[in-house]
């Protein structure tokens, strides 16, 4: 959080991230935080994730739809696997995967390269219901 003020919203915020597994949308983070009684406006629930995806410290990734979604994640580079219907997240890696995408930056030249990876689905207990 360097550069970052503490506040009392911020504290709750990050205090939640800590607790969900599932990458959340910043309306369903709010009404998290309404339900605690935290009295924390949706437009400083934006700003702080904002804040703190800027910070790296949490992950940020786009529904189909094009709502960002939130998470806390391992600091190492990785990628997630999610339910499209109960958001479950899987941190998924590995020498394989990197290994092509090295190998299609290669084929076509590019060095330098950056990349994010998430794979939408339905996970087992979702496709049971």
């Amino acid at each position: 959080m360097i550069g970052q003020r503490t506040t009392r919203q911020r504290t709750a915020i990050a205090a939640l991230l800590d607790e969900v597994d599932e990458f959340r949308s910043a309306q369903q983070l709010h009404a998290l935080l309404a339900a605690r009684g935290e009295t924390i406006g949706l437009a400083t629930v934006y700003r702080t994730l904002g804040a703190m995806a800027d910070a790296d410290e949490l992950d940020t990734l786009r529904t189909d739809s094009g709502q960002s979604l939130y998470r806390r994640c391992e600091r190492q580079h990785h990628h997630h696997l999610v339910c499209r219907r109960c958001g479950a997240t899987v941190e998924v890696g590995g020498a394989g995967l990197e290994s092509v995408v090295k190998a299609v930056a290669a084929a076509h030249g590019y060095t330098d390269v950056t990349h994010t990876l998430e794979l939408f689905g339905t996970c087992t207990r979702c496709t049971r219901l």
